[in-house]
């Protein structure tokens, strides 16, 4: 007690050196806070991938084939659910890119957070919230079904959900408060149930979707127009901010989206079927690996 007494007192002494060690503590002491809280904080926040698309098109499904490693029975989902994973072990992470495929040492693969979010047009708002929520977003997963877009209704009601989704990355991507703007977000199109029948492939998933994404983006702009909008440079400017792709271009591509930093890349899978379309799925590892 008198040893602790002595170094109160002396702490409290005016000597130089009582002075420089509780400066010093002073100083130091909030640095050391903050970077515990701070690892600590980031510790927690696992990179995120966001699954959305339609209602019905097998999001749940895919969502417990990454996680498990197994298709299970779903339901429709009227709330976001999430998943914590890890990478399996025969993906390479972003990394390990400039690691040799003959180095056998150990590695620790990394886990990522699953976030699976309603498709039904009335709950879409949990996906709109979500691209702008999670600081670690890491990319997206817009699941279709591809037997549906065989169907005039269903392509179009697929493609105005695309053109929303995409539209908001640009926005994001073009509207960033700094000089570097905001990280890319990526997009997966996964052209899911590729076993059933009346399926279109991934290649004719990608084509109609673009096609369709066009045709939307003219009958928005023309509904811009018709409401008077873009009659004076304001307008004008309204216009090119809500115009996806490239401004002004007749038809749309996905490889448009790449000057607002959103690469979209497509894959054909089932997360239902067993043997090759199952095995498809380490396509979608590869991907969100590689976006980790």
């Amino acid at each position: 007690m008198t040893r602790l007494e002595d170094w109160l007192t002396w702490t409290l002494s005016p000597s130089l050196s009582a002075i420089l060690v509780t400066l010093i503590f002073s100083l130091t002491l909030p640095i050391l806070i903050h970077t515990y809280l701070y690892k600590r904080a980031v510790a927690k926040e696992l990179p995120t991938f966001l699954l959305l698309g339609p209602s019905g098109a097998g999001k749940t499904s895919l969502l417990t084939l990454l996680s498990n490693g197994t298709p299970s029975p779903t339901h429709t989902s009227q709330a976001p659910q999430t998943a914590t994973c890890q990478l399996p072990s025969t993906t390479r992470s972003s990394e390990d890119k400039y690691r040799s495929e003959n180095d056998t040492s150990s590695r620790t693969q990394p886990s990522i957070l699953l976030l699976d979010t309603p498709g039904h047009g009335k709950l879409r708002h949990h996906a709109i919230a979500s691209l702008t929520s999670p600081t670690a977003l890491k990319g997206l997963l817009f699941v279709v079904d591809s037997a549906v877009l065989s169907s005039a209704a269903g392509l179009t009601e697929t493609a105005e959900y695309l053109y929303d989704v995409l539209l908001l990355l640009q926005k994001r991507h073009t509207q960033g408060k700094t000089s570097k703007g905001p990280l890319a977000i990526p997009v997966l199109l996964v052209a899911n149930k590729q076993d059933v029948f009346t399926s279109l492939p991934a290649g004719l998933v990608k084509s109609k979707l673009e096609e369709e994404l066009g045709k939307v983006r003219q009958t928005r702009s023309k509904g811009l127009l018709d409401s008077g909008i873009g009659m004076d440079d304001d307008g004008e400017a309204d216009e090119e901010s809500n115009w996806l792709g490239e401004y002004g271009a007749k038809g749309f591509k996905f490889a448009q989206m790449r000057e607002h930093g959103v690469e979209v890349e497509v894959v054909g899978m089932s997360t239902s079927a067993e043997g090759e379309d199952e095995g498809r799925v380490h396509e979608c590892w590869g991907w969100i690996g590689a976006n980790v």
